[in-house]
């Protein structure tokens, strides 16, 4: 890698995770910082000194990490509260050249780091593969949604773009969004699904333009003669459901319900079924009652692969056996686009009690976060780390309690962590998830996680999926959280 370093004449490699539309997915094939190390999870990046190799990843990777991450790499893992970018710039020497992909990185982001010699680089020199993302063949369309901003605006940010215009295309597994970028001029809306006629568009174009740093890519930024920033007015509105959204969200999870009970029969009812065995039959159950495609691979995790949260092996050679834990986590995309999202814990036959105690503390921080409607997710995060927090020894709450859903699985406003996100406000018909977890790498992990909205201050759950009554130990419940527990359904 130094010789790389030379040719490039740089001191340092940012090798970034995402793609040119710098979103949370992008396929392993253009991941550069999975052709890098071997590391398959959905964030995280790397740097590339002239000494080492860094990879840099959250609690909820640390363990996967360890496991997939290529020899002679040094992982870094990062805590609750630490921020990736900051524990980068403690490895630089701001006199020497970091090498970044313009494409690859947004302008906030590339902002963050004045002060360091920056070298912005036209190609990726690690994986300059980009997946073909040509006119969508399998396109809909829901109703396009009204936003006249007072300039000429560029929105780059996909599900934005998605929204505005009402498109969804499902031709790519795991996707309702069109790719494609987007200029509104007075009453014009300009459709981009080709980045090169994109950027001699942005090149040419005369006067002041409104961007939103956060999403536009460092390479588009620099075309535009005279960028305007300004933080999007989309996203919120993105963020608050329409009557209509909501109608559609509680009849995809009702689709989602009905596909959760029919993967749990199977659990219950066959034997010596894998972890892709699931997983396969998940995917067949989704379609079965409707969905146009998955909102993101399905985590089928037993025992300890469980307690990997962001675990996508989904192997053939893990058997449920009597006595296992599996924990699902899925979601789909039905006709109007908008992402589901459910995690489930079921045992193969008689628990123990610790999977019982784990179980049943997970369900006690669920239902009192759920409970709590407070303002902020800051607030709900911070009770269930209370309760979670050293309860049972050895098992470890390690990431954000929720975050919104929408056109994309993961969307931003609602978060429910202890992010400058988590302090905004939870608006009525904001949509988002609430996912306490427990987990011991050598033992197993407990999620649940439903889908919820605001209506009228309070959360209201769209999953009404019940829990395993096998795994609840009613004496660790109080009589408040019994009541609680009667909105859903014990099986």
């Amino acid at each position: 890698m130094n010789n790389l370093l030379k040719k490039l004449k740089i001191d340092y490699l940012l090798v970034n995770s995402t793609n040119e539309y710098l979103v949370e997915y992008s396929s392993l094939s253009e991941n550069a910082r999975y052709t890098l190390t071997g590391f398959s999870g959905s964030t995280g990046d790397a740097l590339i000194t002239k000494d080492n190799i860094y990879l840099f990843v959250d609690g909820r990777y640390h363990t996967q990490a360890d496991l997939e991450v290529k020899n002679g790499i040094t992982v870094i893992k990062l805590q609750l509260g630490q921020r990736q970018d900051e524990e980068i710039k403690k490895l630089l020497n701001p006199h020497k050249v970091l090498g970044i992909v313009a494409k690859k990185v947004s302008q906030k982001r590339l902002e963050e780091f004045k002060g360091y010699k920056i070298k912005l680089l036209e190609e990726d020199p690690i994986n300059s593969f980009t997946e073909p993302h040509e006119e969508p063949h399998d396109k809909t369309k829901c109703k396009p949604k009204i936003f006249k901003p007072d300039k000429p605006t560029f929105v780059s940010n996909l599900e934005e773009v998605s929204y505005l215009t009402g498109y969804r295309d499902f031709s790519n597994d795991c996707s309702s969004k069109i790719w494609a970028k987007l200029v509104i001029k007075g009453e014009d809306l300009i459709l981009f699904t080709d980045n090169k006629a994109c950027e001699e568009y942005l090149k040419l174009f005369k006067g002041e333009l409104i961007v939103d740093k956060n999403s536009i890519n460092a390479r588009d930024y620099s075309l535009i003669a005279s960028p305007i920033h300004k933080e999007s007015e989309i996203k919120l509105l993105k963020a608050v459901k329409t009557e209509n959204e909501i109608e559609a969200y509680k009849s995809a999870f009702e689709k989602t319900d009905k596909t959760m009970k029919a993967i749990r029969s199977y659990i219950q009812e066959e034997n010596n079924i894998s972890e892709y065995d699931i997983a396969k039959k998940l995917r067949e159950e989704f379609i079965h009652f409707g969905a146009k495609s998955l909102s993101f691979n399905s985590i089928v995790a037993i025992n300890q692969n469980s307690a990997l949260a962001h675990y996508s092996k989904n192997a053939k050679d893990v058997i449920l056996k009597d006595g296992d834990l599996v924990l699902i986590d899925c979601g789909a995309y039905y006709e109007d686009g908008l992402a589901t999202d459910i995690t489930r814990v079921f045992v193969k036959g008689t628990p123990s009690e610790l999977q019982k105690k784990v179980y049943t503390t997970v369900l006690k921080a669920f239902l009192n976060a759920y409970k709590l409607n407070a303002l902020t997710g800051f607030e709900h995060d911070k009770l269930a780390h209370e309760i979670l927090d050293g309860a049972v020894e050895g098992f470890s709450f390690s990431h954000g309690l929720g975050h919104g859903i929408g056109i994309n699985v993961h969307e931003a406003p609602p978060t429910l962590n202890q992010s400058s996100l988590g302090q905004t406000n939870i608006q009525d018909n904001m949509t988002f998830t609430i996912e306490p977890g427990l987990y011991n790498p050598k033992h197993f992990g407990i999620r649940l996680e439903n889908s919820c909205y605001r209506k009228n201050g309070k959360n209201v759950s769209f999953v009404k999926m019940g829990y395993e009554s096998k795994l609840i130990d009613y004496e660790l419940l109080t009589q408040k959280e019994k009541e609680w527990l009667e909105e859903f359904e014990v099986l």
